[in-house]
């Protein structure tokens, strides 16, 4: 059973930037790897995805301000996140894409003055 564990939200001014973490209790070597995100009231959102070979993709509102990336030894995915904006408030979570492992507890990020 996989286990995954989402760290770095907070309280961020617009403008600035946070970094999110998630460790994977395992390789994740072979295997794509996303960071989802579900604000209040609304649908879990892919927000970025990262190939094996390291090719991203990216939801049109984040292109730009958000960078993934990932080390396979030992399994992790992180989330550099710059210019926030209001409404990149939300839980975080990284997952396998398509997802297929159970959720972590996510981590959440506010942007607000």
């Amino acid at each position: 059973q996989v286990q995954l564990v989402e760290s770095g939200g907070g309280l961020v001014q617009p403008g600035g930037s946070l970094r999110l973490s998630c460790t994977v209790s395992g390789m994740i070597f072979g295997i794509y790897i996303a960071w989802y995100r579900q604000a209040p009231g609304k649908q879990r959102e892919l927000v970025a995805r990262i190939t094996t070979d390291r090719s991203t993709k990216y939801l049109d509102s984040v292109k730009g301000r958000f960078t993934i990336s990932r080390d396979n030894v030992p399994g992790a995915v992180y989330l550099q996140m710059d210019s926030l904006k209001p409404e990149d408030t939300a839980v975080y979570y990284c997952n396998d894409c398509p997802n297929t492992w159970s959720w972590g507890q996510g981590t959440q990020v506010t942007v607000s003055s």
